[in-house]
């Protein structure tokens, strides 16, 4: 972010999706580090930066997660994900309660399931699986511009990150993420506020690419999907009443101007500014 690390001040902590490393933050961890926050955008292992293997599940990168909070000399953070990284910072949050304080889950689920034709060309280190991830993540309106910071292109930008993706790292991170089914009991166990941050083209489960029977492309003229939310109490996503903030925001993946429909459970404003500029206070 553009400022010295400082452990003593509010923590935020940024987790990367499935085989992009920490530059996808820049613009959001510049954003908090000017206001007061101590930010961490870490890559996680055998990504980016981060030398070693990739770790081989969810729950391994939690336990990960954890261990970097205490080694970077912060007692707890904020943890904002996005897509794998959603999934990791809500089962760090339940593996790990003391080290957690809120949560923004980005284009997440409770499950992440992933097509055979993705695993398949993701396993064989196929530029066709860079393709896949990058249409379905972003939406064909991508590749038109039109991005609301100047020179910079999405579709683009996400294709060159992930074509820096050691042989086998993004197999591993689509298997872990196929894997994983402990979403629901995990969130169960979570007691602090939550912000889910959903795109209005997101069926529930195709956060990351992950769905599409057979691989195919059905992303580009499909109409909003239905039933897109923020998860209901009945989930137990939603913090209890007194316990914070809930809320969410629609925008659509391609990255164009998202509009807020947030709601409050207890107290507090609306749940990004619980979680961001509100926290640092």
């Amino acid at each position: 972010g553009g400022k010295a690390f400082v452990a003593k001040l509010p923590l935020f902590m940024s987790l990367h999706g499935v085989g992009f490393d920490h530059t996808v933050w820049q613009l959001l961890a510049r954003w908090f580090a000017h206001r007061g926050a101590a930010v961490l955008a870490p890559d996680l292992p055998g990504h980016g930066l981060s030398g070693g293997a990739p770790l081989k599940s969810i729950d391994e990168m939690a336990d990960w997660t954890a261990a970097l909070i205490e080694a970077a000399g912060a007692k707890q953070a904020r943890i904002f994900g996005h897509s794998m990284g959603s999934v990791i910072a809500l089962e760090t949050a339940s593996r790990h309660p003391s080290k957690v304080t809120a949560l923004a889950l980005i284009c997440t689920a409770a499950e992440m399931r992933v097509s055979q034709a993705l695993l398949d060309a993701a396993k064989a280190d196929d530029h066709a699986a860079i393709d896949m991830m990058n249409l379905w993540g972003h939406g064909h309106h991508a590749s038109l511009g039109g991005s609301l910071a100047p020179g910079s292109w999405m579709l683009g930008g996400g294709e060159k990150v992930l074509e820096r993706a050691a042989a086998g790292l993004i197999y591993a991170d689509l298997a872990a993420c196929n894997a994983y089914a402990d979403a629901l009991a995990s969130a169960a166990k979570v007691k602090v506020p939550v912000t889910f941050v959903l795109g209005e083209r997101e069926g529930g489960d195709r956060c990351a690419g992950e769905r599409g029977d057979g691989g195919e492309d059905r992303h580009g003229d499909r109409q909003p999907a239905q039933g897109v939310r923020a998860p209901s109490a009945e989930d137990r996503f939603e913090p209890r009443r007194g316990d914070g903030v809930s809320g969410r925001a629609h925008g659509h993946a391609h990255g164009r101007r998202a509009h807020a429909d947030e709601r409050t459970a207890g107290r507090g404003a609306g749940g990004r500014a619980a979680f961001g500029a509100e926290a640092l206070r």
